[in-house]
Formats: structure tokens, sequence, C-alpha cells
């Protein structure tokens, strides 16, 4: 398990308690109740320094190496899952993927960045950071499943989208804004979850729904708080500052009305128990599906554009 600067005080008393445990068990001896004194006293300052994160160690836990993706919630939360490739122009970006199966009793269509595990994989995928391939891959999949009157779930864990020439050449910005398009309209129910980072147009690109959660540790922002920092002090080592002035954190995020729900995490994050976020995870979808399932599709689509219309202030202009 990797620890972060802000979670040392809690690396020496994890290493005594599997020194206790390990003791313990060599020695076929009771150290029951020392270990849960030292268990107690983790869980308490566990709870102490998670309940007073700072905006930028909130993003360091969004970004963690150990925390769940993609390819690890379809594992924990679906029952069976039938993965599809391709965009049908160009090629298959595996920094999305995009298939049909089902949570529980429900048949969906899954769409979700994947930034890889290995420095292999992470390659292989991007980093997460979709082509316009990815973008087009995903509303390839999304419309097949809304044909068949199946419900969408999306989620999203991306820095950005991929901005290199070849990306750009290919359309990347018309990928983003089609999708946004056509999600609007998709006539079945569409739940959004940022599992870790919801970086800028890369985030949007598969962020249109009825629904939109972020999990307690995940963050959703227009630009990440490096390039935030670059731009208005030149200085991406004020990315700290421009953490706090962004308000991107899922708490501010709620009370700006941008999202409809925070996702608890599991103690210290779900990193540290896969099992227990994925199950979390899977409650709140289906009872998510309940509750958007019984609204008919032209008011799904009408709502859904009400909601995405009141984020902004706009004016016509007449001329």
């Amino acid at each position: 398990m990797a620890y972060l600067d802000f979670e040392k005080p809690i690396i020496d008393l994890d290493r005594k308690i599997e020194e206790l445990k390990t003791l313990a068990s060599d020695e076929n001896i009771s150290l029951k109740e020392e270990i849960e004194n030292l268990e107690k006293k983790a869980e308490d300052l566990r709870q102490n320094i998670y309940s007073n994160l700072t905006p930028w160690q909130r993003i360091q836990l969004a970004r963690h190496p150990d925390r769940p993706y993609t390819s690890d919630y379809i594992k924990l939360i679906m029952d069976e899952f039938l993965e599809t490739h391709g965009d049908g122009v160009f090629r298959d970006d595996t920094a999305i993927i995009a298939g049909i199966g089902k949570i529980g009793d429900k048949s969906v269509v899954l769409i979700g960045h994947e930034k890889g595990r290995t420095t292999k994989e992470k390659l292989r995928r991007n980093f997460g950071m979709a082509h316009p391939d990815g973008y087009r891959k995903a509303i390839r999949v999304m419309k097949l499943g809304a044909r068949f009157g199946k419900p969408i779930v999306c989620l999203i864990d991306t820095p950005g989208a991929y901005p290199g020439i070849g990306a750009e050449e290919r359309g990347q910005a018309q990928a983003i804004a089609y999708n946004i398009r056509e999600m609007s309209t998709l006539p079945v129910p569409v739940i959004i979850i940022i599992i870790g980072e919801g970086g800028s147009g890369g985030a949007l690109g598969i962020g249109v729904g009825d629904k939109i959660a972020v999990m307690e540790y995940a963050f959703y922002s227009v630009i990440s708080p490096e390039g935030c920092a670059s731009i208005l002090w030149r200085d991406s080592a004020k990315a700290p500052e421009a953490a706090e002035s962004l308000k991107i954190t899922s708490d501010e995020l709620l009370k700006l009305g941008v999202i409809d729900k925070i996702i608890k995490e599991p103690p210290g994050g779900a990193h540290r128990d896969h099992k227990k976020a994925g199950e979390t995870l899977k409650k709140e979808i289906l009872e998510t599906l309940d509750e958007l399932s019984k609204i008919e599709p032209n008011e799904l689509v009408k709502k859904r554009i009400e909601k995405f219309g009141k984020m902004g202030v706009y004016k016509n202009a007449i001329r």
C-alpha cells in the first residue's frame, strides 16, 4: 500500500500492528488486547486526518495509484460484461472501456475511462486520456444501448482529453462537442459518476446525464490545479493554491449545484478497501436506476437539458 505525505503518521502504527500480528502467529501467543488498542488508535488518527483534509490533499487521494479504476469496478459490481471495441471510423481507443452487461438484475451500458495499473498498461491506455476515437466509441455504444432501452452508466476518471497533434487532427473538440449534444437527448436514464479525476472536456465528453455523483475524495474541474497555476501564476508549484480557489472537491461541487450527490468512501479512501467501495457504488447505481426508471423518456430528456442549462448564465442576442 502506497502512503501519501499526510498519511505518514499512520504508517508507524500500521507497521506496528502488522508486527504484533506476525509475532502472535509465529510464537502462538495472544496479543489481541494490544492489537485492538493499536487498531483503535490508528482508526482515531485516520478519522482525524481525513476529516481535516485540504483540497490539494483530496486531489492527491483522487490520484492515488492504488485507487480502483473502471476495470476494477467492472469486476466488483457487474455480474456480466461484454466489452465492445472500435469507433467504426479509425481505431479502438483503450483509454475508454465501453460495453454492455448486468449490475444485479439490471442490464446496462457501462462506459468508463481506464488509466492502467502497470507502466506498460498505462502507456497502452494513454493514462486515461482519450483520443477522439475513444469518445466516438463511447457514443456509438451509448446509442446502441439506447436503441434497446438500456440505461447508461459512465465512470469518469481522467486528467483530461489527450491534447496531442494526432488527436487534434482527428477532431478532438468536435468529438467531445458531439457527445455532449447526443448525450443530452438519449431517451434512457444516464448516470454519471466521477470515481477519481474529472478533468475538463475529457470528463464532459462522457459526462452529460440525469444524475451526477462524485466519490467522496474525487474531484471535477474545468482544468487541473497545475494547469490553472501555470496560467494564473506561471508556476505549477502553486497548484495547492489553485486547488483551494477552484472549488472542485465533492463538498464544494455539491454546494454549487454541479453534482447531485456525494458517494461516501471507505475510511481512508477507496484505495484502502476496493470491495467496500464497489459495494457502495453498486448500491448507489441500483437505487438511482430505480428512481430514474419511473420517469418517462421525454421527461428525462427535458429535465436533463434543463439541468445543464441552469449551470451557466447566458443571454440570447436579438439582431
